[in-house]
């Protein structure tokens, strides 16, 4: 084969001037003639580059990129299967008689270097081959293959990453570069090391290639594959730069509840596990992503409430043996209050000078909240209270000034009914998903779905931006799981390299046009993307085809927009939304929330963590897990309930009343965690003639943890039993507290004067009664009863 020269030259394919009224018009001409060169040259160049072999000369055919974007990012891992063989397969693009399954699977581990840069060199690549068959592998290589030309738009990109066949668009084998593979038993795994010079690549030019590792035989028979990408910038190319801000979300799902634990020198919070501990320390998640991002010129996207619990971690903390749980003496001691601290620390240096949002408290599934019905609606208060909260709780851990006036619904789906939710919290900047079926539109089209990558921001009315970001890259990211061991490698690298593609791609589609791309991760990033992010990023910034840019800059000259109705919302994001009865019960709680604060001595200090906690189960992070927040809503519910239930009267059976005026004692049991007041006592009576309550409501105080007699002033008019009912008041409202208690109270020993002067007084209303009648008849001239005429 004759090597293809790295020439290091910048190609410039066409120039093309348009002169019209609508820019986007003329940028979206210039897109395609662009495309359209891209194709032709690479026509040309493949009708006059043949491949010497033994049988005829064949040109190499270019691949045909698709018609669209393919939105799934699939596997670049060749599938199990049993072997091939050369009768398989006769497409006429297929060479070698290949088939989309094979006998093994190789996993590409490593690519040093990352991008190429210099016409010389060597390309070293190594990763494992193993064999899924159930037949021994013999007289097998692996080898590497190159595209011919640089791949011209994302979409041919996209369809290049999902192709499984080998074909003539994957190139020849670099020959005289191949690691010769042992006999492999089934189930057997080999590792491989292959260093190819550069300029046999025969990588022409600014552009990302296919790069193909294949495992054959001598027949020519492919036993398996890896597709990635092969990033060429040579020095010296001065394309525009690809204006890129990434997003980097510091959020994890919620793990303190509203419970705490108080004593007389501290109250600790309870957490529902202690797997933030691992999170936070050395090796964990949360830690590697801070020290990850602080290489890294991004713009942090902090949860407060996340901060929050590193902050409660960091001054002592307790763990529930029971998830959910309503007894604060029923936990452990919690054990990463250092990791806690040192990760605190360590983000307030990461973040030192850069870019820092704020998320709304908890990070509330604003979707879910829009479309919720009432529940949601009675949560706007809470939850726009919660982040002005939150944007303090970042400032002072941080020592940093937080912006705080971002949304970023689930998926980035928006419309009418989200955007306005968030302005009900205060939030003008939304983090909209550019191709999303219930997304945003421009103005003047489709909102970036076609044409050249350009991630601008879209005014919507007068208070809010959307801010559109790149949908295929995020989904990349969120397919992508947490990478660790063998399997960590071949991911990250996998990620990187197509990252690296599709940035250099978009810069390639215009390729002296300023623009702008917005990489937005998945929410609980896993460590292995983030790493692979940041190898991307660095990469990229290294070599000049991107340029840092802050979340402020690319909110900038938003462009007139509008919003799609509201039945264009996914199906998929519809599915996982937190149910509207699940809101409806967070709402009801907040309202037995205002109940007890009423009757707490300091209601600051209880309902602080409880109104956390309900914002806490409204969280983004519970979509993909129903139980999880099933549970952490319900442990809600009865730490409320137990609260509530906490403050009652002490059952009692029978009372003794001696004399006209007594008191009868109630006790009042307290259970909570702190004084008991503005509660009242009421006794009200069966028979008030015979005995009744002289003071209509008592007042109740009581400290924390004990029980208080109340004793309330009667006065008895007869013997005899009497039914008494207790019950217990809010004293700002009149509201009955809890249930109330029956109970009998025996009148004795009240003195027989005060029964005659009972039984006179009776007699002689009689005798009145009596005389007045009498009169009556006689002025009528009817004769009283019992008299005869």
């Amino acid at each position: 084969m004759t090597p293809r020269p790295f020439t290091g030259a910048v190609r410039t394919d066409v120039e093309v001037a348009v002169v019209a009224r609508d820019g986007r018009c003329a940028r979206a001409i210039v897109a395609a003639v662009a495309a359209l060169s891209a194709v032709l040259s690479v026509a040309l160049s493949t009708v006059l580059v043949t491949v010497p072999s033994a049988g005829p000369v064949m040109p190499v055919l270019p691949s045909v990129p698709a018609a669209a974007a393919v939105p799934s990012v699939p596997s670049y891992e060749s599938p199990r299967a049993t072997p091939s063989g050369p009768g398989h397969g006769s497409g006429r693009d297929r060479v070698g008689g290949h088939r989309s399954s094979y006998a093994v699977t190789v996993r590409l581990a490593s690519a040093s270097p990352a991008v190429l840069r210099r016409p010389d060199g060597w390309l070293t690549l190594s990763g494992t081959v193993v064999n899924h068959s159930r037949d021994r592998v013999t007289g097998a290589h692996v080898g590497v293959r190159t595209g011919p030309a640089a791949l011209g738009t994302r979409s041919g990109l996209a369809a290049a990453a999902g192709r499984t066949d080998l074909t003539r668009a994957d190139g020849e084998e670099i020959p005289g570069h191949v690691h010769r593979l042992p006999s492999l038993a089934p189930g057997a795994r080999r590792d491989f090391r292959l260093r190819i010079p550069v300029p046999e690549l025969g990588a022409d030019g600014a552009g990302a290639y296919g790069l193909t590792v294949d495992v054959a035989r001598e027949d020519g028979a492919v036993l398996g594959l890896v597709r990635t990408f092969l990033p060429v910038y040579p020095e010296g190319t001065a394309y525009q730069p690809l204006r890129t801000t990434v997003l980097w979300p510091i959020t994890d799902t919620p793990h303190m509840e509203a419970l705490t634990l108080r004593t007389s020198e501290s109250v600790r919070p309870v957490f529902r596990d202690d797997a933030l501990a691992a999170a936070f320390a050395e090796g964990g998640r949360l830690r590697r992503l801070v020290e990850t991002g602080a290489r890294l010129p991004v713009t942090w996207a902090v949860d407060p409430d996340l901060v929050a619990q590193a902050r409660a971690m960091a001054d002592g903390y307790r763990v529930a043996r029971t998830p959910g749980a309503t007894d604060p003496r029923q936990t452990t001691e919690g054990r990463g209050g250092r990791a806690a601290a040192a990760w605190l620390a360590a983000l307030k240096r990461a973040v030192r000078g850069q870019d820092v949002v704020a998320l709304p408290y908890a990070d509330p599934d604003l979707a879910s909240l829009a479309r919720g019905g009432p529940g949601g609606d009675a949560l706007a208060g809470l939850l726009r209270r919660a982040s002005r909260a939150g944007k303090d709780v970042v400032d002072r851990e941080l020592d940093t000034d937080a912006r705080a006036d971002v949304a970023w619904p689930a998926g980035g789906a928006v419309d009418a009914g989200i955007a306005g939710y968030a302005e009900r919290l205060g939030l003008g900047t939304v983090l909209a998903s550019g191709s999303t079926v219930g997304g945003l539109r421009r103005s003047s089209g489709a909102l970036v779905t076609g044409g050249a990558t350009d991630d601008r921001a879209v005014a919507l009315g007068e208070r809010m931006t959307a801010l559109t970001y790149d949908t295929t890259v995020a989904s990349l990211l969120a397919q992508s799981g947490p990478g660790a061991g063998a399997g960590g490698a071949p991911l990250r690298l996998r990620v990187r390299q197509r990252l690296l593609a599709e940035s250099l791609t978009a810069v390639r589609e215009l390729p002296y046009a300023p623009r702008a791309l917005m990489v937005v991760p998945s929410r609980r990033m896993s460590a292995g993307a983030a790493r692979a992010v940041s190898e991307a990023v660095s990469e990229g910034l290294g070599a000049g085809w991107l340029e840092p840019s802050r979340l402020e800059e690319a909110a900038q000259d938003p462009e007139p927009g509008q919003l799609r109705e509201a039945e264009g919302y996914p199906v998929a994001l519809r599915a996982s939304e937190l149910p509207a009865r699940s809101l409806a019960a967070v709402a009801r709680d907040q309202r037995r929330l205002g109940t007890l604060s009423k009757v707490l001595s300091d209601p600051g200090r209880t309902t602080a963590s409880a109104y956390a906690a309900m914002a806490r189960a409204v969280s983004t992070s519970w979509r993909g897990n129903p139980a999880g927040a099933r549970s952490y809503r319900r442990g809600v519910s009865r730490y409320l309930t137990a609260s509530i239930d906490s403050v009652r009267l002490v059952p009692k059976s029978k009372v003794t009343v001696a004399g006209q005026s007594a008191t009868i004692p109630v006790t009042v049991d307290n259970g909570l965690q702190q004084d008991l007041t503005g509660v009242e006592l009421r006794v009200a009576s069966s028979r008030p003639e015979r005995l009744a309550a002289v003071d209509r409501a008592v007042g109740v105080q009581a400290s924390r943890a004990v029980s208080r007699t109340v004793r309330v002033g009667v006065r008895a008019h007869a013997n005899g039993p009497v039914r008494l009912t207790a019950q217990l008041y809010t004293s700002s409202d009149g509201r009955p507290w809890g249930r109330p208690i029956t109970f009998t109270a025996d009148v004795r020993s009240v003195p027989s004067g005060a029964v005659a002067f009972v039984a006179g007084g009776v007699g002689l209303m009689m005798l009145a009664a009596a005389f007045r009648l009498r009169r009556a008849q006689a002025r009528g001239g009817v004769p009283p009863p019992g008299v005869r005429g």
